[in-house]
């Protein structure tokens, strides 16, 4: 195994499931049991603020007894034995990754457990209820806090940071995504012309498999661990 200088990793819903999170496009995620255009769009928040606060009350509620999984602990001692440059990029909102202890983390998708006013733009940390009723604390307004959760048709968050990360790195690992979202699904190929080694591990191939220069197929709590040893151990 190469000895790297700077790890770019990214994770999506797959690492999550092993710990209880509904994925979203499996036969039995979240978009079978909700119409994605009423409960992640901008335009179905504008038409029924109160669906889509109950749908992510809901999801904040089931999220008080999900714990991170090994995967998530093994990320986390990643970044804490890597003596190189190291970034995790999740597309998760769950707040599993900070909870095992990672700390160089970047939401690009938001998080579940921050609320975001529409009036000032202020983002403050949201684990209870939210409702049209509930108001900023900033600018004490009513009607305006919503999930600060990036919703189709919406700009991810910190994206130049993401592109810079992707420029540098010489090892791209994606963990549980799929390959159909975008633009997360285009940074293997952002990795690969930045002459990044690229790997990812997931429980079935992707659809951007053909991208990869390896890949280790099976479940998250056993791959991602495997892997992370192995890659210690080279490094010493």
């Amino acid at each position: 195994m190469n000895t790297y200088k700077n790890i770019v990793v990214l994770t999506g819903a797959g690492i999550s499931a092993e710990s209880g999170v509904d994925t979203f496009r499996d036969a039995d995620g979240l978009w079978s049991r909700y119409d994605v255009n009423d409960v992640a769009t901008p335009e179905g928040f504008q038409r029924n603020p109160t669906l889509v606060h109950e749908f992510y009350n809901l999801r904040r509620q089931a999220h008080k007894t999900i714990k991170p999984n090994a995967a998530h602990f093994a990320l986390a001692k990643l970044e804490q034995n890597f003596q190189g440059a190291f970034v995790l990029i999740t597309q998760n909102v769950d707040a599993l990754h900070k909870q095992a202890g990672s700390k160089n983390l970047i939401h690009m998708h938001g998080e579940l457990h921050k609320g975001f006013c529409i009036f000032c733009h202020a983002k403050v940390e949201c684990f209870e209820n939210m409702s049209t009723e509930t108001s900023c604390t900033s600018c004490k307004r009513t009607a305006g806090m919503r999930p600060d959760v990036v919703w189709f048709g919406e700009m991810p968050y910190h994206m130049d940071k993401i592109f810079d990360k992707l420029s540098e790195c010489d090892l791209f690992i994606s963990i549980g995504t799929s390959g159909t979202v975008y633009p997360a699904a285009a940074f293997v190929a952002d990795a690969k012309h930045a002459g990044a080694h690229t790997l990812e591990l997931n429980l079935e191939p992707s659809h951007g498999i053909s991208l990869f220069a390896e890949a280790i197929h099976g479940k998250a709590t056993e791959v991602v661990p495997a892997y992370i040893e192995k890659l210690l151990s080279a490094q010493q």
